[in-house]
């Protein structure tokens, strides 16, 4: 986790600057050519000139045994503006400890359900990587449909906690990424990040639609 040096973690809201929470999950960071990368690329912690100020959680170091401690977690999502979730695509969709968090963290009456309003009003990017090519999520390719349509539980989940999603950050074809590449879209990662909530799509962006759920109707 990367916090500034001596920072108050509940500081007023009068005069906090912008927080962005990124939560990694890779099993295997240490081999990893994509997301290894984008951590690098962060920006320091520096509030003092402005930016966000950034905390990183890596879910596979903090929860080896997979036991996640929620109420730490559900901590760090009360601080943040900006929720970031930095993993490869599995399966199209999550890594297992990711999906075991979202399961356990976005609880029913906390994150939504009745009074579960805690991420409301947050905002939600998915930075991901694949496998396969661009040319591959395509109804003529082996994925047979395009990225976005992977994505909308994903986008679900935001619109069902009050969180706004945000045009995600997808890198196809990871294994065939050269170094140039690669680094164009690192620093396009932390330039966003550096610079959030300047971003300028933010003004036409529409809130998240309202999705009540009563008791009776939780879904499974």
């Amino acid at each position: 986790m990367t916090e500034a040096p001596g920072q108050d973690p509940h500081p007023s809201s009068a005069a906090a600057p912008p927080r962005v929470l990124v939560l990694v999950a890779h099993p295997q960071l240490e081999h990893s050519h994509i997301t290894r990368a984008l951590i690098d690329a962060l920006p320091p912690v520096a509030p003092e000139d402005g930016r966000p100020t950034l905390e990183v959680r890596d879910l596979y170091r903090m929860y080896p045994d997979y036991w996640i401690d929620v109420p730490a977690e559900q901590e760090a999502l009360a601080r943040a503006d900006l929720v970031v979730w930095l993993h490869p695509t599995y399966w199209y969709s999550m890594p297992p400890l990711m999906k075991l968090w979202l399961d356990e963290v976005f609880a029913f009456r906390w994150a939504y359900g009745p009074g579960g309003n805690a991420l409301r009003g947050k905002a939600l990017w998915l930075v991901t990587s694949t496998g396969g090519t661009h040319e591959a999520y395509r109804p003529d390719g082996h994925n047979r449909y395009f990225f976005d349509a992977f994505l909308h539980p994903h986008e679900q989940t935001a619109a069902l906690t009050g969180m706004r999603w945000l045009p995600p950050l997808v890198l196809h074809g990871a294994h065939r990424v050269g170094s140039a590449e690669l680094a164009e879209h690192a620093a396009v990662f932390a330039n966003r990040i550096a610079t959030w909530p300047g971003w300028p799509e933010l003004a036409d962006a529409e809130e998240p639609p309202v999705c009540s759920v009563a008791d009776q109707d939780r879904p499974d």
